[in-house]
C-alpha cells in the first residue's frame, strides 16, 4: 500500500508517499480502507521529536474514516463495507495510508448524509470539545462559558456544543473572525489582541465572571483565565494545566479539569468505548444540520507536508482533511 512516511523525528516536511506492507487486523480489530483523514497540530507536534513508542518508519494520522475490509477475531459488531470513522492511538502506527487497523470499539459508523471529508474532520478536535463540555462540566450548575480560541478546532467544535446545550458562549478570536464564531453559535466575541479580556468578562457579566472556561492555547492562558471565573466556577484545560496558586483557598472555590483525549487509549475497555458514544452523538448531529463539522479545505493526499506546515504557523480557519481514496 502507499503510506506517509516518517523516517525519523522532525522530518515531517519531507514525508513522501511510499510502498509499505498493509497491515494485518489482529484480536478485536478492523481493517479499514482510507478514505479521508483529518489534520492536526498533533501531527507535527509529536513528529518533532518522536514517540518512545514509535518505530520507523512511522505512519501519522489520528482521524481516519474509511469503509470496512476486514474483520480480526471476535469482532461482531461491525461488518466488512461499513463506513466508519476513528480517533486512533498516538502510540500506534496511524491513517495516512491506504490501509489502517483499529480497535472495533472504537470506531462509530457514518450516516449515509454524512461524507468521509466531514466524518475525519471530527475525531480530535471535536471529541476533545466534546469530552470538556459533556463530560467534565455540571452543565445544569453553568449559564455562561468562555472558550478560549473560538476559530480553532476545539473551540470551534465547544462553541457549537455549548450553545446546543443552551448556554451563553462567550470567547476570544482576533477581530477578522468575529463574523465566524459568532456563526457558529457564539453570543460574545472578544479581540485578545487589543482588548483587555478581564475587562470584557466583567462587562458582559456585570462583574461576576463567566461559570466555566475552556482553554485550549496554552498554560499561561489558562492561568489567566482563572480571574475570569466566577465563585464555584470551573476550568477545563487542554494546553497546560494553570498555576492553581494563583487561587488562593477559600475564596472562589474553583474546580479544575483535564483533558488529555489520547489517554483514552491507556484507559480500559468500557472506557474506550466512550470514543465511539461521542462519534456516534456528533454524526448524528452533523447528519441532521446541528453541527458544522467544520471542514474547510479538503486537499490531495501527497499535500499533506505543506498543509501540516501551514497548520504549524497558525493560519488555518477550520478543518484540514486529506482525501485519500478517489
Amino acid at each position: 500500500m502507499k503510506a506517509l512516511l516518517l523516517h525519523e523525528p522532525n522530518q515531517w516536511k519531507s514525508m513522501k508517499l511510499e510502498e509499505v506492507e498493509a497491515p494485518d487486523p489482529a484480536v478485536g480489530e478492523v481493517l479499514v480502507e482510507v478514505h479521508a483523514v483529518g489534520l492536526n497540530p498533533v501531527d507535527y507536534k509529536i513528529a518533532t521529536n518522536g514517540h518512545p513508542a514509535w518505530t520507523y518508519p512511522h505512519i501519522l494520522g489520528l482521524d481516519v474514516a474509511g469503509v470496512v475490509q476486514a474483520l480480526g477475531e471476535g469482532v461482531e459488531d461491525l461488518h466488512v463495507g461499513d463506513r466508519v470513522v476513528y480517533h486512533g492511538d498516538l502510540q500506534k502506527k496511524g491513517g495516512y495510508a491506504e490501509y489502517d487497523v483499529t480497535t472495533a470499539h472504537t470506531v462509530s459508523v457514518i450516516p449515509d448524509a454524512v461524507s468521509f471529508e466531514e466524518a475525519a474532520a471530527l475525531p480530535t478536535a471535536g471529541y476533545t470539545a466534546y469530552q470538556a463540555i459533556h463530560r467534565k462540566l455540571p452543565l445544569e450548575n453553568i449559564n455562561t462559558i468562555l472558550i478560549h480560541a473560538g476559530a480553532g478546532g476545539v473551540g470551534g467544535f465547544a462553541i457549537q456544543l455549548a450553545k446546543a446545550a443552551g448556554k451563553t458562549v462567550l470567547t476570544t478570536a482576533s477581530s477578522k473572525k468575529h463574523d465566524h464564531v459568532r456563526s457558529l453559535g457564539a453570543d460574545y466575541a472578544i479581540d485578545y489582541r487589543n482588548e483587555d479580556v478581564g475587562q470584557k468578562v466583567d462587562e458582559i457579566t456585570n462583574g461576576r465572571g463567566v461559570d466555566a472556561v475552556i482553554d485550549a492555547v496554552s498554560r499561561e492562558n489558562a492561568t489567566a483565565s482563572l480571574d475570569y471565573l466566577a465563585h464555584l466556577g470551573h476550568i477545563v484545560y487542554i494546553a497546560g494545566k494553570p498555576d492553581f496558586d494563583k487561587v488562593k483557598p477559600f475564596t472562589k472555590v474553583v474546580s479544575y479539569h483535564e483533558i488529555a483525549l489520547g489517554a483514552i487509549h491507556q484507559a480500559d475497555i468500557e472506557s474506550q468505548k466512550d470514543l465511539a458514544v461521542m462519534g456516534d452523538d456528533m454524526l448524528h448531529r452533523v447528519a441532521e444540520g446541528t453541527l458544522w463539522s467544520l471542514l474547510s479545505e479538503t486537499i490531495a493526499f501527497e499535500e499533506v507536508p505543506q498543509a501540516l506546515e501551514r497548520l504549524s504557523e497558525r493560519h488555518v480557519q477550520g478543518k484540514i482533511v486529506t482525501k485519500v481514496k478517489a
